[in-house]
C-alpha cells in the first residue's frame, strides 16, 4: 500500500470513530440535562449510593458528582434487577462510571435507568 492509501485509510478511520463517538454521545453528568429524551453515554464519579429496600420498587441510586438532594445525574437500578449487578455499594461508590441508555428526568433531575451490568463501564 503506498503512503497515500495509507493516509487515506488512516483519515477514513478516524471520521468512522469521530462519527460513532458522536453517536454514543459521550458526555459529562453535568450536561446530561441538556440531553434529556437522547440516548447517551453518561460519565462521572458515584459520590452516593443509596438503597431503598422499603420502597417500592426496591430501587437503587448512584448520584454522580454531587449526592442526593444535591444530584447531578442519577443511575436508576430497580430492584427486580440488583442481583444482576452484585454488591451495588462497594462496586461502584466512590468509582469513575459511564452509563449509557436512555436520558430521562425525574423531578428535574436526569437520570438513567440501567437494567443490565454491561449499560454501566468502570472507568480505569
Amino acid at each position: 500500500m503506498n503512503k497515500w492509501k495509507s493516509f487515506a485509510l488512516v483519515v477514513t478511520l478516524s471520521l468512522v470513530v469521530t462519527a460513532l463517538d458522536a453517536q454514543t454521545g459521550k458526555i459529562a453528568a453535568a450536561e446530561a440535562k441538556n440531553h434529556i429524551g437522547e440516548r447517551a453515554t453518561v460519565c462521572g464519579t458515584v459520590v452516593s449510593v443509596h438503597y431503598a429496600s422499603g420502597s417500592r420498587g426496591q430501587p437503587t441510586f448512584l448520584n454522580l458528582d454531587e449526592p442526593y438532594p444535591r444530584q447531578i445525574f442519577t443511575i436508576l437500578i430497580w430492584g427486580r434487577d440488583r442481583g444482576k449487578f452484585g454488591d451495588v455499594e462497594s462496586k461502584y461508590r466512590d468509582a469513575d462510571v459511564c452509563v449509557t441508555g436512555k436520558i430521562t428526568e425525574y423531578r428535574g433531575s436526569p437520570e438513567t435507568v440501567a437494567n443490565e451490568p454491561g449499560q454501566i463501564e468502570i472507568q480505569k
